[in-house]
């Protein structure tokens, strides 16, 4: 950390010249300062060489301004970067001049921003501007935090809690009452990765909020279904927007398909309703596949259309990292929403066969990963053959 940090590995420093982690300032304000901070703790962390100008040229700082230097460090790593940081300083002399260095650490509970609210994320040796819903999804594809896993403003584990619903959840699936767990309700949704601090996370809120519409309107279940097979068309079968916290969402959805799609009699006697024209498992794969897998950084709604030649659910976000439609078939799979998939088999009957699954029920079976449009779509055809 600083302990390595000596004269010569500031004289290195300055000939190999900036990069992503070090950065020269022969001086700086509050404001630069809080950029600077703001762009390492959302990128790997990082050391800010104060003295030395953009040429690497040492032109040191007197005692009174590095006096001033800590006193403006540590006021704006509280002040001005939310949420606070903790950065480390290390006074080194080179040739009878002084230099700063400020460590900025990897952030831990980004993304980070300016008290201006400005998000900024290092661009090789500069820094960028960015939005944080652009940070959250870098952050995401990088594997670095799970969408569902951060805190949803505003929200309260205690009194939005549906609390009927978690007593039923946490007695069916561990046996025993909460409070014979000796934790306080906060303290049990804490360790459970469902709040942080009292806020629910969003997959606390999804899993296990009274009205989570409240908080995340754009999270829910757009169903409509069409006379044809032309998705302009302003005419249409019946329209719906499920909402509700995701068992009320699957349901939901599942129960628009069954009045929706036709039933054939296959071997079934006359009495029977017969099955459903696609499997129902291979609906319910898809539907939950969409609610648990979906890009929760992306404020938009699982859209649900069924045409008179085929059935689309159509999830927000392209497939994660480097997978393709070709690897999901063979298996392959990368977890997007952690607590989602950990609890969400839990309150709905979640096999997590997924993509083979659904090819094995129901091969007339299309997906595709729209990587310009940022969405992936499973396409089921009503017919045996698209």
């Amino acid at each position: 950390m600083l302990d390595e940090i000596n004269e010569q590995w500031v004289l290195q420093k300055t000939w190999q010249g900036e990069d992503s982690q070090t950065q020269f300032k022969a001086e700086i304000d509050s404001d630069s300062l809080a950029a600077e901070m703001v762009a390492f703790s959302n990128a790997y962390g990082g050391h800010l060489l104060i003295g030395i100008d953009k040429h690497g040229q040492v032109k040191g700082l007197s005692f009174e301004q590095i006096e001033q230097l800590n006193q403006t460090i540590s006021n704006t790593a509280h002040q001005k970067v939310q949420p606070p940081i903790l950065p480390l300083t290390k006074i080194v002399t080179i040739e009878e001049k002084s230099v700063l260095i400020v460590f900025i650490s990897k952030g831990t509970s980004g993304p980070y921003c300016t008290n201006k609210g400005v998000y900024w994320m290092k661009n090789g040796a500069d820094k960028a501007r960015s939005s944080r819903e652009e940070l959250m999804r870098s952050f995401r594809e990088s594997g670095a935090f799970s969408a569902d896993e951060l805190p949803v403003a505003q929200t309260d584990c205690y009194t939005d809690l549906d609390r009927a619903y978690f007593y039923t959840f946490f007695e069916r699936e561990y046996r025993q009452d909460y409070q014979q767990t000796g934790l306080s309700l906060e303290k049990l949704l804490e360790n459970m990765g469902l709040a942080q601090d009292r806020t629910f996370t969003l997959g606390g809120l999804l899993l296990f909020g009274q009205h989570p519409e409240r908080f995340r309107p754009a999270f829910h279940i757009k169903a409509v279904s069409f006379y044809g097979n032309d998705i302009t068309d302003t005419r249409y079968v019946s329209s719906i927007n499920i909402e509700g916290k995701l068992e009320i969402q699957f349901r939901g959805a599942m129960n628009f398909l069954k009045t929706q799609l036709n039933y054939v009699q296959n071997d079934k006697n006359f009495n029977s309703t017969g099955d459903l024209e696609i499997p129902e498992t291979a609906l319910e794969e898809a539907i939950q596949n969409a609610l648990f897998h979906r890009d929760y950084t992306k404020n938009a709604a699982i859209r649900l259309l069924i045409f008179k030649d085929w059935v689309e659910i159509i999830s927000p976000g392209k497939l994660p990292n480097h997978l393709t439609v070709e690897r999901i078939k063979n298996g392959n799979s990368v977890i997007r929403n952690n607590v989602l998939v950990s609890f969400g088999g839990k309150v709905i009957p979640y096999r997590g066969l997924g993509v083979r699954r659904i090819l094995a029920l129901h091969p007339a079976t299309e997906f595709i990963n729209e990587v310009d449009g940022e969405q992936f779509i499973v396409k089921l055809y009503r017919k045996l053959n698209p």
